[in-house]
């Protein structure tokens, strides 16, 4: 990606993709992200255009509709249907107009509930599902496929990494679609300008998760445009697990909430324990940086220290 090529980001106004305009703007590329009310990436029409009038060379398409356990389970038809959209039009409109590469985020949640641990690529479709996340696993499944298939028939150079939890500055904290980490950030704030005595955490707290800072995400994710020339799956995560309660202790730490964690151990766990080998994205050169607590303190001084002194 040289400074002449013109470098389209989807979702840019989300935590990876103002991560990754932050990255790329201190790189100088020429960038092209268009807010949804200049481009409704649903419409085919509307994306055609768009790709034929302003010609990105490079795609980082990261438009989608996310959220947590609640958010899978309450809008389910509006996660595959959405979803389905933005990228079957996207990817046939970067192949149409002659995208030079194009990269695509699955979802570590495609993976199989029982894989083997750490999840290797090769687990991709050997089982089945957390049914939690089944629509939105689905949607990326489909636009995981699209590309392979795209590339296999047409020869598109499309890449495919497959990233853990990302979590950081300008994560959702909206309680219908937060994850796990901006929800219980928020919880335990709350909890401490209230001085209430309890914080409820859904499940045993003991299904095993790994999460990566958004900043970290970012740049993997330009190192894989500029190193990754295959269109097979390629994990990218840290290999670093912790449990959920754990977590919550460690975030509660950050925030300064002094009171108890209660386990409320009727609420569904998700699936046991989800960690991404990630070892054929290390032999590339690159590795994560940030640590798990520098991260949950920088995104807790930003989005609820800072704010609130100003």
């Amino acid at each position: 990606m040289n400074k002449s090529a013109k470098i389209m980001i989807t979702g840019s106004t989300g935590m990876v993709g103002s991560a990754l305009i932050r990255h790329l703007r201190s790189q100088d590329h020429q960038l092209l992200h268009p807010p949804h009310a200049e481009l409704d990436l649903r419409d085919q029409q509307q994306v055609c255009e768009y790709f034929a009038t302003y010609k990105p060379d490079y795609v980082f398409h990261l438009a989608a509709i996310v959220g947590g356990i609640h958010a899978n389970n309450t809008y389910p038809a509006q996660f595959i249907f959405d979803n389905t959209q933005m990228h079957c039009n996207v990817i046939h409109a970067a192949y149409q107009h002659n995208v030079k590469k194009l990269l695509f985020p699955g979802s570590a949640c495609t993976y199989p509930k029982f894989a083997s641990q750490p999840i290797n690529e090769s687990s991709f479709l050997d089982g089945l599902i957390e049914p939690t996340n089944i629509a939105y696993a689905a949607a990326k499944i489909n636009g995981i496929i699209m590309c392979q298939s795209y590339a296999r028939q047409h020869q598109f150079n499309a890449i495919v990494p497959m990233p853990t939890n990302a979590y950081g500055v300008g994560d959702n904290f909206d309680p219908n679609a937060s994850h796990v980490i901006p929800a219980l950030m928020k919880r335990f704030h709350a909890a401490k300008m209230n001085h209430l005595a309890d914080v409820v955490l859904w499940g045993s707290g003991k299904p095993l998760r790994e999460f990566i800072y958004v900043d970290d995400m970012a740049d993997a994710l330009i190192f894989l445009m500029q190193h990754y020339h295959s269109h097979d799956i390629i994990n990218l995560g840290t290999m670093q697990e912790i449990s959920i309660s754990d977590l919550a202790h460690a975030i509660a730490h950050v925030v300064g909430f002094q009171g108890n964690i209660v386990l409320d151990t009727l609420k569904p766990d998700g699936a046991p324990r989800k960690c991404l080998d990630s070892n054929k994205l290390f032999a590339l050169g690159w590795k994560p940086t940030v640590s798990l607590q520098e991260g949950l303190a920088k995104m807790y001084a930003h989005h609820f220290v800072n704010m609130s002194s100003t």
